[in-house]
């Protein structure tokens, strides 16, 4: 692989979207999977998927700890009627999640509501039994534009906001209303949605606040970056007094930028997934993925460093990525980022630190 040159094996943005299979049961995923790496064990530890990640995060722990939870947490099998792809995790395996220590799960996205009103209530009620906040979902449209609050002592404090939007398969009907439960969607990303989350960001942010964005927004699959996703990045850093953008949705790593000194993902690509069996992807890699490691500065909402630690999903856990897979990624980062502005180098560990003009 190394001597064709790992840029040119790499998809081109032009490429065709592709479509992820349908499955009637999630064991298919897991047979897949064995089918292509062997077995997996069962009855595993709570720590089992996070792997590697566990030892990254013992030698860097991070004050605090985001992610897209892209299911639902629930026994209910009030399936949303008319959606092809219904995913949901048992309530009694919420220590995944407090093995990793998350401070704050991100639920507007399209997978959150696929149970239901039940679902996604007994979802909101999990995470909150976990010590876990959940932000982008509510009982009402007041709640699901909350933002998720996390003290960091003798520094301030981090604020997540969460977004969701149509274009990455939320269905319009689960927008959250003054009183039907839902996420919070985005009618759009006009200048008036960015002045909605503008006065969102002004009730709550003091100085010394770090204030994130996390969008949940475009395609699964493919590096073209929409336009309007630019340019709604942009506004909300020059106008809305956000910090960092945090964009997900594609299944894989897409291009980051630095604005005015402030870090954009426009699409983090999936920590964990259970694609790791699954044909036709192989040259979009849903296998690889980045642990990002933000360091802002409180005073400013300024980047100061981001290192990104390449990792593999195998047997269904985090490992360590090999070295030509770290180079994969590096290569790929350059190419999307170069115009932005953003170059990556590898360190001598295989993490991978922005450099930006």
């Amino acid at each position: 692989m190394i001597g064709r040159g790992i840029d040119q094996i790499l998809p081109h943005p032009s490429d065709p979207i592709l479509f992820e299979p349908y499955m009637d049961d999630a064991r298919g995923y897991v047979e897949l999977a064995e089918r292509r790496n062997g077995a997996i064990p069962r009855a595993v530890d709570p720590s089992y998927i996070w792997g590697d990640a566990l030892q990254v995060w013992e030698k860097m722990p991070p004050e605090v700890r985001v992610i897209n939870l892209e299911t639902s947490i629930t026994t209910s099998n009030d399936y949303w009627s008319g959606k092809m792809i219904h995913y949901r995790m048992h309530p009694a395996n919420l220590p995944v999640l407090q093995t990793a220590k998350i401070d704050a799960c991100v639920l507007a996205n399209n997978h959150v509501l696929d149970w239901g009103y039940p679902g996604l209530l007994e979802t909101l009620e999990s995470l909150k039994q976990a010590g876990i906040q959940p932000i982008g979902a509510g009982q009402n449209r007041a709640e699901a534009e909350s933002p998720a609050v996390v003290e960091v002592p003798g520094k301030g404090r981090v604020i997540v906001f969460a977004f969701g939007t149509e274009s990455s398969g939320i269905p319009r009907d689960w927008g959250a209303t003054a009183d039907v439960p839902g996420v919070n969607l985005l009618p759009d990303l006009s200048d008036a949605t960015v002045e909605y989350i503008r006065t969102l960001v002004e009730r709550v942010k003091q100085p010394g606040d770090i204030v994130v964005a996390s969008i949940h927004w475009g395609s699964n699959w493919g590096y073209q970056i929409p336009p309007e996703h630019i340019i709604f990045a942009q506004s909300l850093i020059e106008r809305a007094n956000v910090d960092v953008i945090h964009g997900h949705s594609s299944h894989h790593v897409r291009a980051l930028q630095v604005y005015h000194g402030k870090l954009i993902l426009y699409g983090a690509g999936d920590l964990i997934n259970d694609y790791e069996g699954i044909e036709g992807f192989e040259e979009l890699r849903p296998d690889l993925a980045l642990l990002y490691l933000v360091n802002a500065d409180p005073l400013t909402g300024r980047l100061v460093e981001l290192r990104m630690v390449p990792m593999q999903i195998k047997h269904f856990k985090l490992n360590f990525a090999s070295y030509a897979d770290a180079l994969r990624l590096k290569n790929l980062l350059n190419r999307e980022g170069k115009p932005f502005g953003a170059r990556v180098e590898m360190t001598s560990d295989q993490s991978l630190i922005l450099e930006w003009q």
